[in-house]
């Protein structure tokens, strides 16, 4: 079979710039095994809470640090808990060369992706006045629906409302955990962990007619038992927010 000539490769195959929005995990200690034991204590040690989501390693706080890194075991570590490291980005050159070596790339900062979109759109402008008018369409994205949890989750159980917000209409027993990358409303006792603003979202809030949880956690902040509940909230319709890097309490009156 002869090799396909360049005159008929465009049929074959075809090279287009995208825009895709990744997640950044910001790396904050080169401590490879106590960062597993972290996020073994947050996802569990089988966890079902990503799907092989492709991430930016970020190491701007370590680059402060000049630390080094094993993106070897890194790279087990995310894989283990079904991440997909793409890229690294923010750190030295040092950091940055080991993260190539293990076979990771450089992400562009902001500011190169920004200009470098500006001169596509320029040339896109220019090349439409110089060609007849084109259709062009806008693709509107569809709201996540909000998942909706009408039976009472046991110890052990896990509900992960993947994009959008949960809402349980059952008590969440000792033990169980929801997990929510938007808001989560409780209609009953929160007796386990309550995760809103898995991935990132500081604007999440949890909601519950009964306050009495074993954890709370918006956007990587997070309380436990250790540190009680505010009587006016334990056991009573509350809300949590995120205030900062603080957890915010408020009761709500029915």
């Amino acid at each position: 079979m002869s090799a396909a000539s360049p005159a008929n490769a465009s049929a074959l195959f075809d090279l287009k710039s995208a825009s895709l929005s990744l997640e950044a995990f910001l790396l904050k200690t080169g401590n490879i095994q106590a960062l597993g034991q972290a996020m073994a204590e947050r996802f569990g040690d089988t966890p079902d809470f990503f799907s092989n989501d492709p991430v930016v390693i970020d190491l701007t706080h370590l680059a402060s640090l000049d630390a080094t890194v094993n993106f070897d075991a890194l790279l087990q570590l995310l894989t283990r808990f079904k991440l997909k490291p793409v890229a690294v980005r923010g750190g030295t050159v040092k950091q940055t060369a080991a993260a190539l070596e293990a076979g990771l790339s450089e992400a562009p900062d902001g500011h190169a992706a920004s200009a470098r979109v500006e001169t596509v759109v320029q040339e896109v402008i220019k090349e439409v006045v110089r060609e007849v008018p084109v259709e062009v369409r806008v693709e509107v994205p569809t709201s996540v629906p909000t998942m909706v949890i009408d039976k009472p989750l046991r110890s052990g159980q896990q509900i992960y409302a993947k994009g959008g917000d949960l809402v349980i209409m059952a008590i969440v027993n000792h033990g169980a955990e929801v997990i929510a990358d938007g808001n989560i409303h409780v209609y009953a006792p929160l007796r386990g962990k309550a995760i809103a603003g898995a991935k990132g979202n500081t604007q999440a809030r949890i909601f519950s007619t009964c306050m009495e949880p074993e954890l709370l956690s918006i956007a990587g902040t997070y309380r436990t038992t250790e540190n009680p509940l505010p009587a006016n909230i334990k056991g009573k319709p509350a809300q949590i927010r995120l205030e900062g890097e603080r957890l915010v309490f408020d009761p709500i009156q029915i």
